[in-house]
């Protein structure tokens, strides 16, 4: 029982320290925000970073690669918010502490409650680990750009004076918001591409085959497709806004089912 609370531990304050920083969202986003306060919260966040990498590398990378379902979201959680410390600390987006960390802190967790080992088979190989670390790097980058979208949404429900279920006290321009968006689309569909790209190569390594039509590979073709079209727009047409909010999330919804929805059925509900 006390080794059990032991391991708990640090699990539990890394939460509560995610979820301080996304309760104080409304006093970060204040013009009145002081320095040593801002330098407090990304204190906070970069304490909430380590630890996080620390539980990480115990339950994912010191006893081989194990990329449980819970873990892999546990990871994609840890580079999502290390982006986000990133972005605001160049654009000042305080207002996306609400949508990143709660959703961070339960993700961190999660791991905690699951001991199930799902070992990753060439686990050892530098290239199917750069295979890996790319996906995770990707998924998170559109992780982000989607929670960004969403903050876009508010922020254009502000501007027509519309009702928000979270008020939040400030906005960036909404042509900041807006090329930040595309610039991490951009990279997070470079990175999509080189991922799809290596895991053709692995696939016809291990399995024979170039490309194994399931419906991993469909998914993620389609998002790739919708990403692609998306920057096309963008460069040829001008999307921006609301047309571009849902094409954001059109990819994003696709990515998660190609990916972390075969995780979830096979790991979580039928347990292997």
């Amino acid at each position: 029982m006390m080794d059990t609370l032991q391991k708990f531990i640090p699990y539990l304050a890394l939460g509560l320290i995610y979820l301080a920083v996304a309760s104080n969202f409304r006093f970060s986003a204040q013009p009145t925000n002081t320095a040593p306060q801002a330098r407090l919260r990304t204190s906070l966040l970069a304490l909430g970073l380590i630890i996080h990498a620390w539980l990480l590398y115990q339950v994912s990378f010191a006893h081989g690669l194990n990329l449980g379902f819970f873990n892999v979201l546990s990871v994609i959680a840890w580079l999502t918010v290390l982006i986000y410390g990133w972005a605001d600390r160049k654009h000042n987006l305080a207002g996306l502490q609400a949508f990143i960390l709660p959703q961070a802190a339960i993700f961190a967790v999660l791991p905690a409650y699951t001991a199930v080992n799902h070992a990753v088979p060439n686990g050892e190989s530098p290239l199917f680990l750069a295979h890996i670390a790319i996906a995770l790097l990707a998924y998170s980058l559109f992780t982000f750009a989607t929670l960004h979208a969403l903050l876009m949404v508010f922020a254009e429900r502000s501007l027509h004076n519309k009702t928000n279920f979270i008020k939040l006290p400030s906005f960036p321009p909404l042509m900041v918001m807006e090329a930040l968006l595309f610039q991490i689309i951009g990279l997070g569909f470079i990175l999509l591409t080189i991922t799809l790209l290596s895991g053709m190569l692995f696939s016809e390594a291990i399995f024979g085959l170039a490309l194994q039509f399931n419906h991993k590979s469909v998914f993620s073709i389609a998002s790739w497709f919708i990403y692609a079209a998306l920057l096309f727009g963008r460069v040829r047409y001008g999307w921006r806004g609301i047309k571009a909010i849902r094409w954001t999330l059109a990819g994003f919804v696709l990515l998660l089912l190609a990916y972390l929805g075969s995780k979830f059925i096979l790991q979580v509900m039928l347990g292997r």
